[in-house]
């Protein structure tokens, strides 16, 4: 039983600002190490609840995160970036997941949550996936679908785990902190949310191994809608082939399954990413 864990930087217990995320921040070393040994729970967590492999994806910024050093001896890393898949490299492998697992995951764009954000806080205001407002956690959830593996656990703030749950109600959470703002929080101690983050994979993955939870089926063609920060971000986005401008910071794409769309999403974003250049 495989367990794939993609692990990004804002749902770490203790951050809380992008001084704590971006390369070259003052507090960037120790947010590698904090998210370091949450991966390292999850990970411990899914063998202990009977995974036979984890392979563990870093999915923030760079993508050069996590310490390999200090890495969990029986885990396997994606690092590095540009990454076709971005936070969700390696789905497709042809030896299959049984599970999916984020771990550090924040809330989508426009709602309460520790550094609220989808993919690119600079361009994206607003996305839909098929007419569902969803955040990375939606869209990546739904890769995962397209290859047959479930969500089954989810680690962040509050705000995630409610948002994870409404897609997901089969999945266990682990709310390491509670926003007190987009800058602020309520957080465990780092032992206290590592033991939580254990404790809640070794739940998910008996729970995965009993078939309790159900295996997705791929979704088929899937549309995704992008709402951008200004008008030329869209001006730009909109010259993606297939891209359909639906008003002036709205474009529409339509591809024969969520992963394909994905592409087209990231290529859409980093068009409008060169707008303020």
């Amino acid at each position: 039983m495989r367990i794939y864990v993609s692990a990004d930087l804002e749902g770490v217990s203790g951050v809380v600002h992008g001084d704590q995320v971006g390369a070259g921040g003052p507090d960037y070393a120790r947010t590698r190490k904090l998210v370091t040994e949450e991966v390292n729970a999850a990970v411990a967590g899914a063998l202990e609840g009977g995974a036979s492999e984890v392979v563990v994806n870093d999915g923030h910024g760079g993508m050069r995160n996590i310490l390999i050093e200090d890495l969990h001896p029986q885990a396997r890393l994606i690092t590095g970036a540009p990454k076709l898949m971005g936070q969700m490299e390696g789905i497709d492998s042809p030896e299959g997941f049984a599970g999916l697992a984020f771990v550090g995951y924040h809330a989508r764009a426009g709602t309460h949550g520790v550094l609220n954000h989808t993919i690119s806080g600079a361009v994206v205001a607003r996305l839909l996936l098929n007419g569902v407002e969803v955040g990375e956690a939606g869209l990546n959830a739904a890769i995962g679908a397209h290859f047959g593996v479930p969500l089954v656990f989810a680690s962040g703030d509050g705000a995630t785990c409610e948002q994870v749950l409404e897609l997901d109600p089969a999945a266990t959470v682990v709310a390491v902190k509670e926003d007190a703002g987009r800058y602020a929080a309520s957080c465990m101690s780092p032992e206290k949310a590592r033991e939580s983050i254990r404790k809640g994979m070794v739940e998910a993955v008996r729970a995965l191994g009993r078939g309790e939870i159900p295996v997705p089926e791929a979704g088929g063609e899937t549309t995704v809608e992008l709402t951008t920060r200004d008008t030329a971000m869209a001006d730009l986005a909109g010259l993606l082939p297939g891209s359909t401008r639906l008003s002036p910071l709205q474009l529409e794409y339509t591809a024969e399954d969520a992963p394909s769309a994905y592409r087209a999403l990231r290529a859409m974003i980093y068009l409008a990413s060169c707008a303020n250049r």
